[in-house]
């Protein structure tokens, strides 16, 4: 039997993927990732943090009907939370559409045995406690561990809480026992706001990275809130055995008045406060970002705080993105969205002024040591991403170890480096 696991979005659908893929492998399942023809069961994970998200959902379901050909689908995932309906097709094979939680149920659905003619929706509401999933797939090089789902924050333009539901944690005795047991050389915590992890214990995200110190594999964390950095975590983070300083800070604008009308709760001056503590404890730390070009609410002057701060605050790496008006959310009820050429220039702009920094950072690199996970290799060149998150291109390495290595100049997209004996 064969099966295809197909995902859109974020990590965190790719990590639940992930679960259902091992499910469906301990099943005998032959698994792909991949949308490939001729599969028996497709299972394609959705996403609907924008209106080109969804529809690349409903875009992918439709290739999957053409590809696989009879074969029984099964949708899930944010889209179909969001509007489950939109992805039964007339004559179609969508046997099932689940939502953004309960993934679970997937597997039980199938291991029970497909019905012949189409079921229905089993959208789960209301999900209170934090569901347990299998272990995903092993992968070598990076493995990500799911710690935490949903959030409380309710940013304006978001609509991901409403489809994911409130914030809840895994018991940090879970986390522990996954990320113990990896076989990868680098293990990534992720979630949808990990920064407001606490498990039933009360356990916080200090206390998570206290209890993961002595962890077999570097350990890498997911996108953080201003609000987790403070002395007590930094403190934590440092006594982490092996520990990869990049920290993915979420901006989204470096105006104070978009990030009011944003439903952000902290200031520019408090976000590079957070910036100056990080490379205070981590002198070799980066800080990378992402960032929502023209809001409705942005002007020319809030646009240009944006521009000013990728290089007060010496990102490694920025992801600007344009406003997309996401129906359900305040903003969308609020405002009226800015002109799409208004966006595009501002996109573009900040890309630019991203590059320069980045270039930059890159630069102060050249002399240093860092820590490489090797993860592939083309015509002879390993490459893979240092403890800071700078990529590295390193020649002749088999790639089986993190290896020390010392930069000598830019190349391609990050650094070229030769090995430390």
């Amino acid at each position: 039997m064969k099966a295809v696991v197909f995902t859109l979005g974020c990590k965190v659908n790719d990590v639940e993927s992930g679960s259902i893929i091992r499910g469906l492998e301990e099943m005998g399942y032959a698994v792909s990732r991949f949308l490939e023809d001729g599969a028996d069961l497709y299972v394609i994970n959705t996403c609907a943090v924008t209106a080109e998200a969804e529809r690349k959902s409903r875009q992918t379901v439709g290739k999957a009907v053409k590809a696989g050909k009879g074969a029984k689908i099964i949708v899930c995932g944010c889209a179909s939370e969001k509007n489950a309906e939109q992805f039964f097709e007339k004559d179609g094979n969508v046997f099932y559409v689940s939502g953004a939680k309960a993934k679970n149920r997937i597997l039980e659905l199938i291991q029970d045995g497909l019905p012949d003619e189409r079921g229905g929706v089993f959208v789960e509401q209301g999900e209170k406690a934090y569901e347990e999933m299998l272990v995903p797939e092993c992968l070598k090089s990076r493995a990500f561990v799911k710690i935490q789902d949903g959030c409380n924050r309710f940013c304006s333009y978001c609509i991901i809480p409403y489809l994911r539901g409130r914030s809840r944690s895994r018991k940090l005795s879970s986390v522990v026992a996954e990320v113990m047991a990896s076989t990868a050389k680098e293990t990534v915590l992720t979630g949808i706001d990990i920064s407001d992890y606490k498990d039933e214990d009360g356990n916080t995200f200090t206390e998570l990275l206290l209890a993961l110190k002595d962890a077999p594999t570097r350990i890498r964390l997911g996108s953080l809130e201003v609000s987790l950095i403070t002395d007590s975590f930094l403190d934590a983070a440092k006594q982490v055995k092996s520990f990869a300083p990049q920290f993915h800070l979420s901006l989204q604008s470096g105006s104070n008045a978009v990030l009011k009308s944003m439903n952000r709760h902290y200031t520019r001056e408090e976000y590079l406060s957070a910036c100056a503590k990080i490379y205070a404890a981590f002198p070799n730390a980066s800080v990378t970002t992402d960032i929502i070009a023209g809001f409705p609410t942005e002007t020319e002057e809030d646009f240009l705080q944006s521009l000013k701060i990728i290089e007060e605050a010496g990102f490694l790496q920025v992801h600007a993105f344009p406003y997309s008006p996401r129906e359900g959310t305040n903003a969308y009820k609020k405002y009226k969205e800015l002109p799409y050429a208004v966006k595009k220039r501002r996109v573009e702009l900040l890309l630019k002024k991203a590059q320069e920094v980045k270039t930059a950072y890159l630069e102060k690199c050249i002399g240093k040591e860092l820590s490489v996970v090797a993860e592939s290799c083309v015509d002879g060149i390993w490459e893979g991403y240092a403890e800071n998150y700078v990529r590295v291109y390193v020649a002749d390495e088999n790639g089986k170890e993190p290896i020390r290595v010392r930069v000598e100049r830019l190349y391609k997209d990050g650094v070229l480096a030769s090995y430390v004996d």
